[in-house]
């Protein structure tokens, strides 16, 4: 599958209503499954915060074997499945892998992954030196790994573990 090179792109005020947008479809076709609150995360998530423009949602289901009918129910909105970490989430991208606008989670509430992407998110917004520190970080993966989305997302492992041990 081809996928668009790794661009990160100035803050767009545009993308807390791109969230509500898509968070207000997803609560109507999610509600059977949902456990929890659909969440902006990801880096459109933090205001001010240059960001690949990809809308990240992180929705809240009971448990993973649960919501597995949902996979088929988000797919009416026009989001792709992907089998990618399926020990923790169910994750879809729209309209396709290369070309993506939308990133959906469905996570379990209370979960490692719940509460991680909360807390990095919320530490982010809170500290600005970790938002520049953050900022300065993402562009210089976007530049080295273009084309490589794995690296680009591993090469921020360090930094997440750090402020999420704080």
């Amino acid at each position: 599958m081809g996928e668009a090179p790794i661009e990160i792109v100035d803050y767009d005020t545009s993308w807390p209503e791109s969230f509500r947008v898509e968070q207000r479809a997803l609560e109507a076709v999610l509600k059977p499954w949902l456990a929890g609150p659909i969440e902006h995360v990801g880096s459109t998530a933090i205001p001010g915060m240059p960001a690949k423009p990809v809308i990240d949602i992180m929705a809240g289901v009971a448990d993973l074997e649960n919501s597995r009918p949902a996979i088929e129910a988000v797919g009416k909105l026009g989001y792709v499945y992907f089998p990618y970490r399926t020990d923790i989430m169910h994750w879809f991208c729209k309209p396709s892998a290369a070309f993506r606008t939308h990133h959906l989670h469905l996570v379990p509430v209370g979960s490692a992954r719940w509460i991680d992407c909360l807390a990095f998110r919320d530490a982010i917004r809170n500290d600005p030196q970790l938002a520049e520190e953050y900022a300065a970080l993402k562009i210089r993966l976007a530049q080295e790994f273009k084309f490589d989305r794995e690296a680009y997302t591993e090469g921020k492992t360090p930094f997440i573990g750090r402020v999420l041990s704080r």
